[in-house]
């Protein structure tokens, strides 16, 4: 199993914090203590491990079918307008990561990176649909041959963390890596509504980079 490079100062820190602990305990004559902080050191390096995991995905080849962006659950599918970047009526698939889901992303499509941005912002729990609207957020931006694909990666209640390891330009090809969400826990991607038939409805569970979440619509083919 391959592991993210961003994980290992956890997957490493965190189990010596517990060693040093530990010893510190040891030491101040509270054997009781060392036990619990040697524990919480393996089993939280263990659960980082874990987290930062990065399977190996089969990637539909067909460049007319457009992939999930992260593993998770659908949370909703819906129809929205989009007039910040994509300047046109959208289809927003959503998707909602549990702790337990891999949390790397990966690109819905094959394109060209034209949009890169951080956007300050509230931190609403992510089932929300304001969510999408107002939390703290990174956009990312794919051109591709015959369609495009905004992705939003969105900071959750508690934990706030996600990155992109995009540059501006930058060529991708489908099922790319292109980041991560460090305990974030939702996922929209942005199709113009004109453009695709949607595959997956609310309570279907995807893979990122494999499942097959819309395709061209008949016209764009």
């Amino acid at each position: 199993m391959r592991i993210v490079k961003d994980g290992w100062p956890l997957i490493l820190g965190i189990p010596v914090a517990g060693i040093v602990l530990a010893v510190l305990c040891r030491w101040a004559g509270f054997p009781c203590g060392a036990m619990t902080f040697l524990v919480l050191g393996l089993v939280g390096g263990s659960f980082m491990l874990y987290f930062f995991r990065n399977p190996s995905r089969d990637i539909p080849s067909d460049p007319g079918v457009f992939v999930a962006g992260a593993d998770g659950l659908i949370r909703a599918v819906e129809t929205v307008q989009e007039d910040r970047l994509m300047k046109c009526e959208c289809v927003r698939i959503s998707i909602f990561l549990s702790p337990l889901d891999v949390h790397v992303n990966r690109a819905p499509l094959a394109g060209k990176v034209t949009q890169l941005g951080y956007t300050p912002g509230k931190h609403l729990l992510t089932i929300q649909n304001a969510a999408s609207e107002y939390n703290e957020h990174s956009t990312i931006l794919i051109e591709g041959e015959r369609t495009r694909c905004l992705v939003k990666q969105i900071v959750g209640s508690i934990v706030r963390r996600v990155v992109y390891w995009l540059e501006m330009n930058q060529i991708l090809e489908k099922g790319a890596l292109i980041g991560m969400m460090k305990f974030g826990s939702r996922l929209d991607m942005y199709f113009p509504k004109a453009d695709v038939d949607v595959m997956v409805q609310k309570g279907s569970v995807v893979r990122g980079g494999e499942t097959v979440v819309a395709v061209l619509a008949k016209g764009r083919a």
